[in-house]
């Protein structure tokens, strides 16, 4: 009983801690997004530079974490080779900023729920370029509930009330990349504004760490299933975005269709760890038969001799 009850214990508290992850990540990627949208609109703080606020916010991510490694040995330096640097850092370092240049950019333009509803496409962009670079294999069932997906979305974009090409082609581009002309004005920079907001994109980049380290990638994709909803809700509720029932209806399409695919991805991994398992338990149980085998070819020898 007590050792059950140890088990059930470490079960009980993995699962709050996992839950405890998605909450702050939610809380902080909803958070971000939110802030980003206000200093970016026109209509509320009015300041429209998306690759100045991308610029701020990794040159505060790059400090503190400059400063958390070799300042302050919060965390172990990890020594890379100038290869590995080059073909893995950089390349994920470089498309990541476009990814957060070309989605802030497109905060200028679009409602905050309708960016949320094109981010569904984020299945397809994935399974689409790891068929190009053949990290994936064409499956039939697959390219259909991708179909899926981008035809809700489709029907979503044709539902939004405040529809814009530039915008979407913004966000499009920022979602493939996961995977401007700045004119002189009178503004004053405001320390407290950008201080807090790259705050909350450093604490964010800790939290996503956290999640993927702590869970799984999946649980992510999950997480920002519902993250999406909540913000839909929000700008619907807070913002006073528009949010028409064909919109509605075009991402609930889009949302079943993503749900299939993290429903399949997780059988996908449950039947691998399976395969796994069974392959680990015949090892052993072959090994076992090999030392069986030659104690009884020891003891003929002895009887014999």
């Amino acid at each position: 009983m007590g050792k059950g009850g140890a088990l059930s214990d470490g079960v009980v508290k993995n699962i709050i801690l996992s839950y405890t992850y998605v909450a702050i990540w939610i809380f902080l990627s909803f958070t971000v997004i939110v802030y980003n949208k206000y200093i970016l609109d026109k209509k509320l703080y009015n300041w429209p530079f998306p690759i100045s606020l991308t610029m701020i916010h990794m040159a505060f991510c790059s400090s503190l974490a400059f400063a958390a490694v070799r300042l302050f040995k919060l965390v172990e330096p990890v020594s890379l080779s100038r290869r590995v640097y080059l073909s893995s850092v950089v390349p994920i370092g470089a498309l990541y900023s476009l990814s957060l240049w070309l989605s802030n950019s497109a905060y200028i333009y679009l409602s905050v729920s309708f960016i949320q509803m094109l981010k569904a496409l984020m299945p397809v962009a994935v399974y689409s370029i790891g068929i190009l670079f053949k990290k994936d294999g064409y499956k039939t069932s697959t390219m259909s509930n991708m179909l899926a997906i981008s035809l809700g979305v489709a029907i979503a974009a044709y539902g939004e009330a405040k529809y814009d090409s530039w915008g979407v082609l913004l966000q499009l581009g920022a979602v493939v990349f996961e995977a401007t002309r700045q004119q002189s004005s009178g503004f004053h920079f405001d320390f407290v504004i950008f201080g807090t907001n790259s705050l909350c994109a450093f604490a964010l980049n800790l939290a996503v760490f956290l999640l993927v380290g702590k869970t799984s990638a999946l649980t992510m994709n999950v997480a920002g299933v519902v993250k999406d909803w909540l913000l839909i809700a929000f700008s619907w509720s807070v913002i006073k975005d528009t949010v028409t029932p064909l919109n509605l209806f075009g991402y609930g399409l889009a949302f079943l269709g993503v749900g299939y695919y993290n429903h399949s991805k997780l059988q996908a991994l449950k039947a691998k760890e399976a395969q796994k398992n069974v392959q680990s338990a015949d090892e052993e149980a072959g090994k076992l038969l090999d030392d069986r085998g030659g104690d009884g070819k020891g003891k003929k020898g002895d009887s014999q001799a």
